[in-house]
């Protein structure tokens, strides 16, 4: 796993041992970012399960101003840490070593541009987190919530929250979902 584009291009990146997280493939990775594209300089990202890191290393290599990650695994967090050592990007980083849910009611003190979550495919948080960002007033009009996921994973309640899916990029094992405010 490496470094896709920007100032890190092409630096190899550490994972944590074992199956607990489930890095994005590059060729996934890529994908992301070509459909944000012009979004990502500039802004506050957040990479919420974070694993490796390797997401929101991406989005500060192509210039995003701040990133956020979160994650609460131990192996996890010295493998971010290692990574924006590696990368130089560590000073544009903060790293949070906590439960998502705790993170997003207790730090997140300002509003992001994009959010990423990537959460236990099994586990379906994203349908903890998304109400829990919208209750916490944590997302504006103008915020990108994506989330990767298993091919079986529903988003029906995003109606009542005010949110909307406004692009899905489908793979053979998983999808990542684009999602607004309505």
């Amino acid at each position: 796993m490496r470094v896709i584009a920007g100032t890190a291009r092409s630096i190899g990146l550490v994972t944590p041992k074992g199956m607990d997280t489930r890095p994005t493939v590059d060729k996934y990775k890529e994908t992301l970012f070509n459909c944000l594209q012009s979004q990502v300089g500039n802004c506050v990202f957040v990479d919420l399960f974070a694993g490796s890191g390797a997401i929101g290393i991406e989005a500060l290599s192509r210039g995003a101003s701040k990133c956020y990650f979160v994650e609460k695994g131990s192996d996890a967090i010295k493998c971010i840490k290692e990574n924006l050592k590696k990368t130089h990007l560590e000073d544009r980083a903060i790293v949070s070593q906590k439960d998502v849910l705790y993170f997003i009611k207790s730090s997140l003190n300002e509003i992001p541009d994009i959010i990423f979550l990537d959460p236990p495919f099994k586990d379906h948080l994203e349908a903890k987190v998304l109400p829990l960002l919208v209750e916490e007033n944590k997302i504006s009009e103008d915020t990108i919530i994506i989330v990767e996921c298993d091919l079986d994973a529903k988003f029906d309640y995003l109606d009542e929250l005010g949110l909307e899916i406004y692009k899905e990029k489908v793979y053979k094992t998983n999808q990542h979902i684009f999602i607004r405010r309505k």
